[in-house]
């Protein structure tokens, strides 16, 4: 248990935070006889893990590997997660006997409920020891007389060798996300890349919000394109603009200014699409050919859209047929902003790695200082990776502390 120095509490490592990779971390020192404790500022920990996956948690994906997720310095993931890697995470839920799923596209669920990874992991932390204190918030971390660091609690002092920074991002500040460990790593020189809000629905405003709002709730599988990211997968529409998985996963790559390029057919040629119903049904309406493959409202609000409207089939000619495929294949959708954090799954941004050693996640300037999960410049993919990021980077930092 937690010793006494200098009339303040100590401990070999401090946790900052009892999310994810902060619980991670503390179960795998503690499992090397180190004395953990964990501060976490809410009253309960891993409340992102509870909403997470729907209430089911997507802890993890199969195919993850380091081009799901996005760094300034995209190799520096590399290490931690080789070293540990989805199966690993799987045989430990599987020795808690949690019985899961995969959903699509090797993306793993809980059968039953989120709250049993959370029971996991703390159960790991009680069998080696870990203190864990919640409803506890972090003032400052600063150096020692001792050559290693006390940490300023709501609930006093506790002094340590080594403390781990896993206080998450920004997203979801109704959670408890706060800037803490950006201001932690600033105040020990360390330098912070921009920070954004990534996985994260759009909005358009304006007049150009009603015409949204009328298709509020129907959706539809899409590929969609910015800069770097390309996805296919779900759309769908908000009374604010537009969400679903595509949507979300090109927010990481949004900057505000961006057009999004929506190809409505997710993928397959439209031409030759366009070129069977004109054959088949000349006299047909666009959005009666539109209906034959989106739910009407849709069909009818893409057609209102196109250049050549309503037209009938028969009517396009060569150059109309060209506009049509261009327009249905590659819409051009300009948001005006995200939702921003209230809603964002994650924080894009952080840490920057140049200052982390990429095998342990240790300040390279500041010796027993480190940095894992999201507060660190490694977002994922949405579909389990960040979850991935998370233990694999608490892992690295663990089996050193």
């Amino acid at each position: 248990m937690a010793g006494q120095m200098g009339g303040n509490r100590s401990t070999d490592v401090i946790v900052l935070g009892g999310g994810a990779a902060g619980l991670m971390c503390a179960a795998v020192a503690g499992a090397r006889g180190r004395r953990v404790v964990v501060i976490e500022g809410s009253r309960r920990c891993g409340k992102k893990i509870l909403m997470s996956g729907g209430g089911r948690c997507n802890f993890t994906n199969l195919y993850s590997a380091p081009d799901n997720f996005l760094s300034a310095n995209p190799h520096f993931c590399k290490s931690a997660l080789a070293r540990y890697t989805p199966a690993d995470f799987i045989a430990l839920v599987e020795a808690h006997g949690i019985a899961y799923h995969e959903k699509e596209r090797g993306q793993l669920f809980c059968d039953e409920s989120s709250k049993q990874i959370v029971a996991m992991l703390l159960d790991e932390c009680a069998a080696v020891g870990a203190e864990i204190r919640v409803n506890t918030s972090i003032d400052g971390v600063a150096r020692d007389a001792m050559g290693g660091f006390e940490v300023t609690t709501s609930a006093g002092i506790w002094h340590a060798e080594s403390v781990v920074v896993a206080t998450g991002g920004l997203s979801i500040p109704k959670m408890g996300a706060s800037g803490i460990g950006y201001r932690i790593a600033r105040d020990f020189g360390l330098p912070v890349r921009a920070t954004r809000a990534a996985l994260v629905p759009f909005i358009v405003a304006g007049a150009a919000r009603p015409a949204f709002a009328e298709l509020s709730g129907i959706g539809t599988t899409v590929e969609a394109a910015c800069n770097d990211g390309l996805f296919e997968a779900g759309l769908l529409f908000t009374h604010r603009g537009l969400s679903g998985p595509a949507m979300l996963q090109v927010s990481s790559y949004w900057q505000p200014g961006d057009t999004v390029a929506i190809d409505w057919f997710a993928g397959a040629p439209v031409g030759d699409w366009l070129e069977d119903e004109r054959a088949a049904r000349p006299n047909a309406r666009l959005a009666s050919a539109l209906a034959t493959r989106f739910p009407r409202r849709l069909a009818n609000w893409l057609a209102e859209r196109c250049t050549s409207g309503n037209a009938r089939l028969k009517q396009l000619d060569e150059a109309a047929v060209t506009t049509l495929v261009d327009q249905l294949s590659a819409w051009p959708f300009s948001p005006d902003d995200t939702e921003g954090y209230r809603t964002a799954e994650v924080t894009i941004g952080g840490v920057d790695t140049n200052a982390l050693s990429s095998a342990t996640l240790e300040a390279r300037d500041v010796d027993g200082l480190y940095f894992i999960g999201e507060v660190v410049d490694v977002t994922g993919h949405l579909g389990g990776h960040n979850f991935q990021w998370a233990w694999a980077s608490a892992k690295a930092a663990g089996e050193v502390i």
